[in-house]
């Protein structure tokens, strides 16, 4: 590709090597006042040893720099540790750089590449993955959790390895041409709306529930409360089960706590032949 080539060997090879220590990121976690501040330090090591070589004042300030919170998708992460690069390079050749907006770019970016990156990478891709692969492995075929690997980490490593690029080529002037033409917003709200698509699609679809209860008649067949709630609002109980584990989420419980509380419901439903 073009951002690829326009770039030097040595230059490459520095991207290359902040691509790769990339993964470590979300293996460190220094508290809550950190985050993964640690990791990012690792990642981007490359181009600090290779700009401040000869300048070992500079080479520690721009770590201390970056012992700032850091926590971002990990998807898109790499296109800021490529925005750093750059900017670390421009500080370093530069004394009149103004060291403090690399930290200020860095943060103000969080927010809104980990919205996108959210809403494409766990709301839309890992869906459509997940979704597959659950189709196909409850077929009994060994394809489903094999596709759903490949389905979510080909486009994933991909992006990560080509955002490294696009961050230090393209750097800072790209982000501002997006919020100033509005596409970032846009982009955002595109990606949440899909994934939220994608959401009710598999509710819709795979979440399901069918009661045996039955209302006898003398003398003739029984009333089945399924064929009722069918008429009333097909996949409403699915429906109000996704809705209601949504909303233990978003008080925080533990996931494992709901699928066992999903769990023990299922078994006890059974039992009681009300399923």
């Amino acid at each position: 590709m073009k951002l690829t080539k326009n770039v030097s060997a040595e230059d490459r090879k520095m991207l290359n090597s902040i691509f790769w220590r990339s993964f470590t990121v979300f293996a460190s976690r220094a508290g809550a006042t950190k985050a993964h501040a640690p990791g990012f330090m690792y990642s981007i090591m490359p181009a600090l040893d290779r700009y401040y070589k000869d300048d070992k004042e500079g080479h520690r300030d721009a770590m201390m720099r970056h012992t700032t919170w850091y926590n971002i998708t990990q998807n898109v992460g790499t296109f800021v540790m490529g925005l750093v690069a750059s900017m670390e390079k421009k500080n370093a050749e530069d004394k009149n750089f103004d060291a403090s907006s690399i930290v200020a770019l860095k943060t103000s970016l969080m927010g809104p590449l980990s919205g996108i990156g959210d809403s494409i990478f766990w709301g839309v891709l890992r869906v459509i993955a997940a979704g597959i692969g659950i189709s196909l492995a409850t077929q009994g075929s060994v394809l489903g959790p094999i596709l759903f690997l490949l389905i979510y980490n080909i486009p994933s490593i991909a992006t990560r390895y080509y955002l490294t690029y696009m961050g230090f080529t393209v750097g800072d002037t790209f982000i501002q041409s997006m919020y100033k033409s509005g596409s970032m917003a846009l982009l955002n709200k595109a990606a949440s709306t899909l994934g939220l698509m994608m959401i009710g699609c598999m509710t819709a679809s795979m979440v399901t529930f069918k009661s045996k209860l039955s209302i006898p008649i003398a003398g003739g067949k029984p009333i089945l409360i399924q064929t009722y709630l069918d008429q009333l609002w097909q996949g409403l109980v699915p429906m109000l089960v996704t809705l209601g584990c949504y909303w233990l989420l978003s008080k925080k419980v533990n996931v494992n706590w709901i699928l066992l509380g999903v769990l023990v419901l299922a078994v006890a439903l059974g039992l009681l032949g009300v399923v």
